[in-house]
């Protein structure tokens, strides 16, 4: 599944962004089965012991060789990760067909990595997006921020939801 500027220039607002960030659920045991696969589709590892860093960071370094264009695969594993993959949406644009997560769901991934960029993606979701289920969000960026001990994530969004 898409997610990451690519997935906000979709549900949100278009913004340059200089990577693809995907999710893939998938177990620490089939590491070398998505390496493979990626190096068949022409995406090669971006850092020396790509597998080792993969297993401690579920997080696969990829970089397709003909664009040059950096891949970040993340390794789902979660329940969150699971359900936003369970719930995803398959979009056409033209030829193509992207797995996208729900507006929700990819404003809860962005709450996480709270920088200030998230911050202003997380409002032009939501200003595409009226009838979004805000509990849904409130909920899971609630327990994430009280996870990582960082209460300010919710209060944070709950201004920027407001203006």
């Amino acid at each position: 599944m898409i997610i990451g500027g690519i997935a906000v220039s979709l549900l949100g607002k278009p913004r340059l962004t200089a990577d693809v960030d995907a999710v893939i659920l998938l177990s620490i045991e089939e590491i070398p089965k998505i390496i493979k696969a990626a190096s068949e589709l022409g995406l090669q590892p971006r850092i020396a012991q790509v597998e080792a860093f993969a297993r401690k960071n579920r997080i696969l370094l990829v970089r397709h060789e003909e664009s040059g264009i950096d891949v970040d695969i993340s390794l789902g594993v979660l329940p969150f990760e699971i359900e936003m993959v369970e719930r995803s949406n398959i979009v056409e644009i033209e030829t193509h067909r992207l797995q996208l997560p729900t507006p929700e769901d990819l404003i809860i991934l962005k709450a996480v990595a709270y920088r200030p960029k998230d911050l202003l993606d997380i409002k032009e979701i939501i200003n595409n997006h009226p009838k979004i289920d805000r509990r849904r969000f409130e909920s899971w960026v609630t327990q994430f921020s009280e996870a990582l001990e960082i209460p300010e994530i919710w209060d944070d969004i709950k201004k920027n939801i407001r203006k």
